[in-house]
């Protein structure tokens, strides 16, 4: 049953993620990259699809104020509800707009969301990210190397080293991203993926490789993070 319709000035916080008022919501029935998700685009070159996912969201709100009918909570990202918003003067929902323009892909359709012919349109056209080779981000956020590569710009004889520059050893940190997060099956006692590492931690420096970057404690436990032991308490973020 969906909640009652919140409006007012969003902040977006990645490309399917805004917070309106006092709640984050994730944009129901759709799955963009991650900020720091890295994609292939139609020239075979490396492209930070996740920082041009979020910077088209925030294109298409332009500052006007958006309704978001609440779901409640989401199902797979903690701390978040899921929504379906729209901005003021457009009929189409955000989610609808980031699926057809291919920033986004189809997931569980939401409630009064059919998104399947959307997505299969802008596949077919090889809009936004179908144009280039991509990992679910599902598979990203998870560390499945090996997963499907998607897109048409895909090879299955250059599998090995379209692979290496999807999930690179090196993941470079989007701006104003600096938490580290390393997937660790110890952290799996306590139902997470992984521990993040503030620039506070004892840990923090020898952790030269992470496997994720988040910007800020709320996204690192939205993604199935715990924070690191030895991490000094956090001051209200």
């Amino acid at each position: 049953m969906l909640g009652p319709a919140h409006a007012a000035t969003a902040m977006v916080r990645d490309g399917d993620t805004i917070q309106v008022g006092d709640v984050t919501y994730h944009l129901d029935g759709i799955d963009a990259p991650e900020l720091d998700q890295m994609c292939i685009d139609d020239h075979a070159d490396p492209w930070s699809c996740g920082i041009d996912a979020r910077d088209r969201l925030s294109k298409l709100i332009g500052g006007r104020a958006v309704h978001c009918d609440d779901l409640g909570a989401d199902k797979t990202f903690r701390t978040r509800h899921a929504g379906i918003c729209r901005v003021d003067g457009d009929t189409a929902s955000l989610n609808r707009q980031l699926v057809r323009e291919g920033l986004a892909a189809s997931i569980e359709p939401a409630i009064r969301l059919h998104l399947n012919d959307d997505a299969a349109a802008a596949r077919a056209d090889n809009k936004g990210l179908w144009s280039g080779c991509f990992v679910a981000p599902l598979d990203f956020r998870t560390g499945k190397r090996d997963g499907a590569l998607v897109g048409a710009a895909c090879r299955a004889d250059r599998d090995r080293e379209i692979r290496a520059m999807l999930f690179p050893e090196d993941l470079a940190m989007p701006p104003s991203c600096s938490i580290k997060g390393k997937f660790a099956v110890r952290a799996r006692v306590t139902g997470n993926l992984g521990i993040y590492h503030l620039q506070g931690c004892s840990s923090y420096a020898g952790l030269t490789r992470p496997d994720r970057w988040f910007c800020s404690e709320d996204d690192a436990r939205a993604a199935g993070f715990r924070r690191a032991y030895n991490c000094r308490a956090s001051r209200g973020k």
